[in-house]
């Protein structure tokens, strides 16, 4: 297809790289986003070998490679901080790192300009109000009293998305999984060249994001899934890791700034059935949120962003296109929300605890499937 008009609902990193691939392929681009301040946390987000290969077919990757720190290996310790298992990251683009770390705001900025770049027009702080589909497009109307009509809507709007509840009022809500995120930067040491990460029931870990800064993340039960105060969140995050390997522990007594900590309790949700109706479907974690466990969440939303961007591009109807999207990205999504959330079990004792080396190299070589 040719010459569609495309709204975009969300402007986080599946809405930015869909504005980037649909523009690319000469697709109208107009991208809402809720936020006004676009605002983003501080921390940082790994990037998988399938994530290297998607931006490589995005032209984004020396973006990404020059904002981040690529690494070839994960080294997986044992809670007694000895090395357990090194885990190779195939390459599957030869010349580029296997995977690398990089801030969420960096990360943000590349995916923005080259956004831009390719035509995208992205208003702040502007929501979808009613969207009206009368089989050969949609009519959509805008919080600031404005309106569109579009071949395409696509719902990238998050885990709490706004979209699925207009498309699927009935879908459920993503459930809390009993357990909670936290995460803090720390200038980066010598050693951290490539992820560490810890096996036990305490999902612990240190991610170099540059040449000056790494950061850590924290799995820990809450089973009340409570909220706490920003006043004190320092003191809370260090009393986390008093049981933690004694690396870890030891590296924690610099976690002083309670603004620089980052608590989020983790949902999960799957979206059962076609993730598209009429005119307009969802990607990322709209459809298909997981738990950060297996560090796929982006991942998948990319390769969402990609495979629509192809489908769109080489189908004759919308939804010729939705159809052959979903054929290729379903089971290869739920395989993520799946084995992410049965770590996530075995870590807070409600299933049996998973073998966590063997579940990395499962998923490495998952995702380095084609898409």
């Amino acid at each position: 297809m040719k010459d569609l008009s495309i709204l975009v609902v969300g402007g986080g990193i599946g809405g930015l790289t869909s504005a980037i691939a649909l523009g690319q392929r000469g697709f109208e681009v107009d991208v809402i986003e809720k936020d006004p301040d676009w605002s983003v946390y501080g921390v940082g987000i790994i990037q998988q070998a399938n994530v290297v290969r998607a931006v490589t077919a995005l032209g984004v990757i020396d973006d990404y490679i020059e904002a981040g720190y690529g690494y070839d290996f994960v080294e997986i310790y044992a809670p007694n901080d000895e090395l357990a298992a090194k885990v190779p990251v195939r390459r599957l683009v030869e010349e580029y790192p296997g995977q690398l770390g990089i801030g969420r705001p960096a990360l943000q900025k590349v995916l923005a300009d080259r956004a831009r770049a390719e035509g995208a027009r992205i208003r702040l702080g502007v929501t979808v109000t009613t969207l009206d589909d009368d089989h050969s497009g949609v009519d959509v109307t805008f919080s600031d009293g404005s309106s569109g009509r579009y071949d395409v809507v696509v719902g990238a709007d998050g885990l709490y998305s706004q979209m699925r509840d207009l498309l699927f009022p009935d879908a459920g809500q993503p459930e809390f999984v009993g357990q909670s995120v936290w995460r803090y930067n720390f200038p980066r040491t010598n050693d951290i060249v490539n992820m560490h990460a810890y096996t036990g029931t305490m999902g612990i870990g240190l991610v170099p994001l540059s040449h000056e800064f790494m950061y850590m993340y924290l799995t820990t039960p809450e089973p009340d899934n409570p909220r706490y105060p920003r006043e004190g969140l320092a003191g809370i995050m260090r009393g986390k890791l008093s049981d933690a390997p004694k690396r870890m522990a030891t590296l924690g007594e610099q976690i002083t700034d309670d603004d620089g900590v980052v608590y989020r309790p983790l949902d999960s949700h799957f979206l059962e059935g076609n993730w598209y109706r009429g005119h307009a479907i969802l990607i990322g974690d709209a459809a298909h949120g997981t738990t950060p466990h297996l560090g796929q969440g982006a991942g998948m939303a990319i390769e969402d962003s990609l495979v629509l961007a192809e489908e769109l591009q080489g189908r004759d109807s919308v939804n010729a296109a939705f159809a052959a999207f979903q054929e290729r990205r379903y089971e290869r999504c739920r395989y993520i929300v799946e084995a992410s959330l049965a770590i996530c079990m075995g870590q807070i004792g409600k299933g049996p605890l998973v073998n966590y080396p063997q579940a990395t190299a499962d998923m490495i070589r998952a995702t380095s499937e084609p898409l």
